[in-house]
């Protein structure tokens, strides 16, 4: 009998110990998301923009001039929702970060600070669409305005050890592959793609930096 029990014991010990195992997370695993505030201020109707369709697709429409937006306030919270993986938010997140990034010029640089955790949440979330938007935005970022690029750097740390896992990080699978670089899709592709931009407008700082975080990367400035 007591070896009965105690064969019964070792059984749920093991499925509870198999259990715990399978929820442990691999460095490329997605990550639950959060509510952002981008949402919030969405749904209390606090943005200017509304959505406007045109024979192109969707746009937003802005009720105000870009240019006259307070940018500390606006920016920080269009990099929040690109976390939003829901339709209208993750539209009016990445197209609200991309035209105010075309239209800031110098109200760009004093706010990079604030930008630092919104980027490093939507890059932690491991979430594939999310990365792709958030290194399409982070390439546009770099070259929105002067010396923003260097600006960048101190945040290395934050920002590129996500990078770092996903440099190598391709869609294998039949035409998948072809697919996601004609739509600029392919995260390792995006992930070089980003390196090279944040070195090229880092300043002479930023390869040594990035070589710290990703020991792997090549200078693309060598030639």
């Amino acid at each position: 009998m007591a070896t009965m029990q105690q064969s019964r014991k070792m059984e749920v010990f093991k499925k509870s110990k198999e259990e715990k195992a399978k929820k442990v997370l691999r460095s490329t695993d997605k990550r639950e998301a959060k509510p952002t505030n981008f949402r919030k201020f969405y749904e209390r109707g606090d943005f200017p923009i509304a959505l406007e369709h045109d024979t192109k697709g969707n746009k937003i429409a802005w009720k105000v001039e870009i240019e006259k937006l307070d940018y500390h306030h606006y920016l920080p919270l269009f990099f929040d929702g690109l976390c939003e993986t829901e339709h209208p938010f993750e539209f009016f997140a990445r197209q609200g970060v991309h035209d105010m990034l075309e239209h800031g010029g110098s109200k760009i640089l004093p706010v990079i600070p604030q930008l630092i955790i919104p980027i490093k949440n939507a890059l932690q979330l491991r979430d594939r669409k999310v990365m792709c938007t958030t290194l399409k935005v982070l390439q546009h970022l770099v070259v929105s305005a002067d010396m923003v690029g260097e600006a960048l750097v101190p945040y290395y740390r934050q920002i590129l050890p996500i990078l770092n896992i996903f440099k190598n990080y391709n869609l294998n699978s039949g035409d998948g592959i072809d697919y996601s670089q004609q739509k600029r899709e392919n995260i390792g592709d995006l992930v070089q793609e980003t390196l090279e931009a944040f070195e090229r407008q880092g300043g002479e700082d930023a390869f040594i930096n990035i070589k710290y975080m990703v020991p792997t990367y090549e200078s693309c400035m060598l030639n």
